[in-house]
């Protein structure tokens, strides 16, 4: 049997770093996906500088190269008001076949094991995890998607109507005009919107997502408002149209058990209010290949470590997600974003990062909805 410290399932971004957190550590690993790398995944594409900085504290640096920044994102709620307003901090759209293939590539240049192999069996021995009866490691980090088999092993169940979406991307054309990006929610089938994301070289990276509901949506209605809400994109002439589920983090597993590890979307770890994941693949996968590498309990090291880096911030992102469900609040919210650029930030920060809800963006999205506290009875 081949043995090392650490086996983690999926090379993704979430895979990627915590082989890289491993391997940094000083353990031997083992990185396994069934595909071969350059691989597309269908994704929105959206790179936060968060998901850069954890990178660059695993020793991976331009991953951006050769992209540059897009500087405004607008934002249209549900019942059309509008703020187009400057990111504080580069934000880029990468395709996943770049950014998967460069960060995969950082971590066997760091002395990680990558093998082409479809993962059918993980089973829990004494002393460690045995993978398809061939492979031994002393823990498994399952970074295998929104499909995980690892999470399977652990006895949870993927996640349910109501905490997870379905989403469809392409590549078509970007809109004339200087480069933005653009998310446009619609009160049909809210939560919902659609986005154009340009890459920079001639072409942006499109989509349209729902929550499910329990109903089924067809391809043919995904793409009907894919093209409703993008009139000025020639949806007709996209490319590598791919759907794809997003469990968001609203209804996450346990995160580990014993030696089996979960991170990125195996954990659920999609922001509700953005559908953003890239960051928390990274954060959660740093902080799960170093809790494999460490030495006893990793499941209570990597649940601690979780809890301390964005335990909050999950916590508050829910409540926004809660919060957004009702439409008028999030026509509040893009009215208080455009009369102050510390409410657009603090919002980009909760969206794409680890930020959370402050008593002063809550009270400049109340003002701007026009309520009030009730005076105290006397």
């Amino acid at each position: 049997m081949d043995e090392f410290d650490v086996v983690v399932i999926g090379a993704g971004p979430a895979g990627s770093s915590a082989a890289l957190a491993a391997r940094r550590a000083g353990a031997s690993v083992l990185l396994l996906d069934k595909a071969v790398f350059p691989r597309d995944k269908p994704c929105g594409d959206g790179i936060a500088p968060h998901a850069l900085d954890v990178a660059r504290a695993l020793g991976v640096t331009g991953l951006e190269e050769g992209f540059a920044p897009v500087p405004v994102l607008r934002l249209t709620g549900p019942g059309g008001g509008m703020v187009a307003r400057p990111h504080r901090r580069p934000v880029y759209t990468i395709p996943r076949t770049v950014f998967d293939h460069r960060l995969v590539t950082a971590a066997v240049d760091a002395g990680v094991v990558l093998r082409r192999h479809a993962v059918r069996q993980v089973e829990e021995r004494p002393g460690g995890v045995v993978v398809d009866g061939a492979i031994h490691a002393r823990v498994v980090v399952g970074a295998d998607g929104a499909y995980s088999l690892v999470r399977k092993a652990l006895g949870q169940p993927p996640n349910g109507p109501g905490h997870l979406a379905l989403a469809i991307r392409g590549y078509a054309p970007a809109p004339a005009g200087d480069p933005e990006q653009r998310i446009i929610t619609t009160a049909a089938g809210w939560p919902a919107y659609a986005w154009s994301f340009p890459i920079g070289d001639g072409r942006a990276n499109i989509g349209y997502g729902e929550v499910l509901r329990g109903g089924p949506l067809s391809r043919a209605h995904l793409l009907a408002r894919l093209a409703e809400l993008l009139p000025d994109v020639d949806a007709a002439a996209a490319t590598d149209l791919r759907a794809h589920h997003l469990p968001l983090s609203t209804r996450r597993p346990r995160p580990a058990r014993g030696r089996l590890l979960l991170a990125g979307d195996a954990l659920s770890l999609i922001n509700p209010f953005t559908g953003e994941g890239i960051f928390y693949a990274v954060r959660s996968g740093a902080l799960a290949g170093a809790a494999a590498a460490a030495g006893d309990d990793p499941a209570g090291r990597y649940t601690a470590a979780l809890r301390r880096s964005l335990g909050r911030h999950l916590r508050h992102s829910r409540a926004a997600a809660a919060l957004s469900g009702r439409k008028w609040i999030v026509d509040a919210a893009v009215g208080a974003a455009d009369r102050d650029q510390r409410v657009f930030d603090a919002l980009i920060e909760l969206g794409l990062g680890d930020g959370t809800l402050s008593p002063f963006v809550l009270g400049s999205i109340a003002r701007r909805a026009g309520w009030r506290p009730s005076p105290r009875a006397s």
